[in-house]
């Protein structure tokens, strides 16, 4: 009786453990698209949930050097500083257990993606966690880059937590961008924040590009290689994404390693650079995250640090390591899983990953206003 049972739980262990096995598409091949009824999903309300994606998109201009400039025309000193491209319309797909049960627009044109960058970054940094670079997220980066960006009795303080949960309130100038100019507060006179103490580290989480890059600039110096280089190497490569995405970074932004002149990116594109990039691997990054980190049987990243990259900040519970959780704070999406994170870009780009329902979902150029609802009518359709 007792194998019996034993053989009963093996027989149900497996149909479940075969019932979560995901789709990987290979390099270069089409990608496996399943009628989502083979999921029981709801195939009206998936159109649905298409349709509203197809209809509201974003209303910046699709020159995006114009749309860049609009939108961050509050900032003092705000120009543009690298390379920008023009966009395409609305696109997307969604992504069941890696089959692909709806797609729009073109999936294969390469766009800027803005503040998706971030997560790339992020990602960068988990990569030196797990290969032992950076033993502890805890440490000061004026350990690892001392030629003085971390200097003085502030920025000593830093650690690289407080940089990838942007609160680390670095104070000083990058690349001609001062800290206190990026996104400034809409109120209020200049003086009033160009000459504000800063905060301390790890109190307060500012969404700040020139600190974001900052963050950029030492994981070159402690990997000692460009970051398109390590993301390339490391993940790109083994998940088998196109040869068409681009990391740029700003056109004056070099900095000399080891006698090697290299260019330091940019975690976004509010000024120009950032990752240019398809939706097609924009879905592969996504999946890799939705199975925790491997893509077939190959760890590419550590479940340890997907884990720390997603767990809430002190200073918001919707930020974690350059992921936005949808934990009920100020960017909760009502009804839907507080386990939901994504990745967030200016003109509605997201990487949405959603474990529970074994859902990637990838938006490009959605009304960011929207992307809730957008959501809210994907999980409909979800029997």
């Amino acid at each position: 009786m007792k194998y019996l049972t034993l053989l009963l739980f093996l027989i149900c262990f497996g149909a479940s453990g075969q019932s979560k096995t995901y789709y990987f598409p290979e390099r270069n091949t089409a990608w496996e698209q399943k009628s989502p009824a083979e999921f029981n999903i709801e195939t009206t309300l998936l159109k649905e949930a298409v349709s509203f994606a197809e209809s509201n998109e974003y209303k910046g201009s699709r020159d995006l050097r114009i749309a860049i400039l609009k939108g961050f025309e509050q900032e003092p000193f705000h120009e543009i500083l690298g390379p920008t491209k023009k966009r395409g319309g609305p696109a997307g797909m969604i992504l069941k257990k890696g089959s692909i049960v709806a797609q729009w627009g073109d999936t294969k044109r390469v766009d800027m993606t803005f503040s998706v960058t971030k997560s790339f970054l992020s990602t960068m940094a988990g990569l030196a966690f797990d290969a032992g670079l950076i033993p502890s997220t805890n440490d000061k980066v004026g350990q690892y880059v001392w030629d003085g960006t971390f200097a003085g009795n502030h920025n000593s303080k830093i650690t690289w937590e407080h940089l990838l949960q942007q609160n680390s309130a670095w104070s000083g100038e990058l690349w001609g961008g001062k800290d206190w100019a990026d996104r400034p507060p809409k109120e209020g006179d200049i003086d009033d924040w160009k000459f504000e103490i800063p905060k301390e580290p790890g109190t307060v989480m500012e969404y700040n590009d020139v600190r974001v890059n900052v963050l950029a600039y030492a994981l070159t110096h402690t990997w000692r290689k460009p970051m398109p280089l390590v993301l390339k190497e490391h993940i790109m490569d083994k998940i088998g994404a196109s040869t068409t995405w681009r990391w740029h970074g700003y056109d004056h932004a070099w900095t000399e390693i080891d006698g090697v002149q290299m260019k330091s990116v940019t975690g976004g594109g509010h000024s120009g650079a950032g990752l240019f990039i398809n939706t097609e691997d924009m879905a592969r990054f996504g999946l890799l995250f939705l199975n925790d980190g491997k893509w077939k049987e190959e760890r590419l990243i550590s479940e340890q640090w997907i884990q720390k990259a997603i767990a809430p900040s002190a200073p918001n519970i919707n930020y974690g390591y350059m992921w936005w959780l949808n934990k009920k704070g100020d960017r909760h999406w009502e009804g839907l899983s507080e386990n939901i994170y994504y990745a967030a870009g200016f003109g509605g780009n997201f990487i949405v990953i959603d474990k529970e329902n074994d859902l990637v979902v990838v938006t490009r150029w959605l009304e960011p206003s929207k992307i809730g609802e957008f959501m809210s009518k994907v999980a409909a359709a979800l029997k």
